[in-house]
């Protein structure tokens, strides 16, 4: 099923210029950014998870300051 949706044409230039390729469809695109979404979403609680059960990780912050960053 389709359905039309309406985006403003700063949305609309935005998306104009993550297409991969020109003839690529808005859907595609979106297709494309809601994957990543979800994936980051599940890659960060694993990670949040990963940190709660491991103390010897450390923070970005203190990675810099070892690292004299």
């Amino acid at each position: 099923m389709e359905t039309t949706i309406k985006i403003s044409n700063e949305v609309k230039k935005c998306l104009d210029k993550m297409k991969l390729f020109e003839r690529e469809t808005y859907n595609d695109v979106l297709e494309f950014l809601i994957e990543d979404h979800l994936e980051l979403n599940s890659k960060t609680k694993k990670e949040l998870e990963e940190r709660r059960k491991n103390p010897e990780l450390i923070s970005h912050e203190e990675a810099g300051k070892i690292l004299g960053l």
